[in-house]
């Protein structure tokens, strides 16, 4: 699976939760990693980690539940301009240990195996996209190109988006095992992250889109743009930004060629012809994810839709 943050991590769920035989690959995004307070912060990484140990706040869909906050507090007396990251208390002993491993020599596909086993996580191979820095920037109106998280944290997606670019996508290589989990996969998954914030930087890496289009499986995109908006996150202002029409229709264009299958909500079924006119099979259900009983019921839908069965 292709998988950003709070949309891909509740897919990564419900597959998770089925799939008692199966080692489960994850590609995660790490655009949006950043260093604060001294520290390696991966959100995407640490949503999927969380929400699969049973510990992500699953009414903000990332960090830790009922965490506190006092040493960011603490911080924030001798931060005056860096307190705008919220990072728990819990949150923080996970910074603190990557960091700690990272700076030891371990790379962050190892560092990542490293703190899925202390959690307990055996069942799924978490990777980074890549063990090299890519940073998602983000241009807005000033001409000025901010990283992912002052756009979307610290200034609240409040700016529209110009343009989007990967720094050091060209020079940075794919994770560990990356290709090798392409490869070998019986299906890939593109989860329903925002396709330009979270997938997209997945897809710079070079090697990765080249090793998608010739992957000898089946691929399924699924939608994460419901009635033309996104159901967290600011996906529209992305694909806007970008010229994609903020539509399931505009997804399946991001990706067309890489995918055969589209998962569409049926709440845009009207879609489905347009859709298939770009090549794909469409397969049509309710998408939403609010339990963990609709993760389990969509990726069941997925496995069944294309011929697969739970092992």
């Amino acid at each position: 699976m292709l998988s950003g943050g709070v949309g891909g991590a509740k897919l990564v769920e419900g597959f998770y939760n089925i799939l008692n035989k199966t080692r489960l690959n994850v590609i995660c995004n790490t655009g949006d990693d950043l260093e604060l307070f001294g520290l390696y912060i991966s959100p995407d990484l640490d949503t999927v980690m969380y929400t699969l140990a049973g510990l992500v706040d699953e009414e903000k869909g990332w960090g830790v539940r009922d965490d506190t906050f006092r040493c960011l507090k603490a911080l924030s007396e001798f931060y005056k301009k860096e307190s705008w990251f919220n990072i728990g208390d819990c949150d923080l002993a996970t910074h603190i240990f990557r960091t700690e491993l990272l700076t030891k020599g371990y790379s962050l596909t190892e560092a990542t195996r490293i703190l899925c086993e202390n959690l307990g996580l055996d069942r799924v191979n978490l990777q980074p996209m890549s063990d090299d820095p890519v940073r998602t920037m983000v241009m807005v109106d000033s001409g000025v190109y901010l990283s992912f998280q002052e756009y979307f944290v610290k200034r609240k997606c409040r700016d529209p988006v110009l343009n989007v670019i990967y720094k050091g996508s060209d020079e940075a290589k794919p994770g560990g095992h990356v290709l090798e989990s392409i490869a070998r996969a019986d299906i890939i998954i593109i989860s329903p992250s925002n396709p330009i914030a979270s997938i997209g930087p997945i897809l710079s890496v070079k090697g990765i889109r080249e090793q998608l289009k010739k992957a000898d499986c089946i691929r399924v995109a699924v939608t994460p743009i419901i009635q033309g908006a996104p159901l967290k996150g600011p996906a529209d202002k992305f694909m806007a930004g970008l010229g994609f029409e903020v539509s399931a229709l505009g997804v399946a264009e991001y990706y067309k060629g890489l995918a055969d299958v589209f998962i569409l909500d049926e709440r845009d079924a009207y879609l489905k012809n347009k859709i298939e006119e770009l090549g794909y099979k469409v397969h049509v259900t309710d998408t939403v994810m609010n339990s963990l009983k609709d993760k389990i019921r969509l990726s069941r839908f997925i496995l069944k839709a294309v011929g697969l069965k739970e092992s």
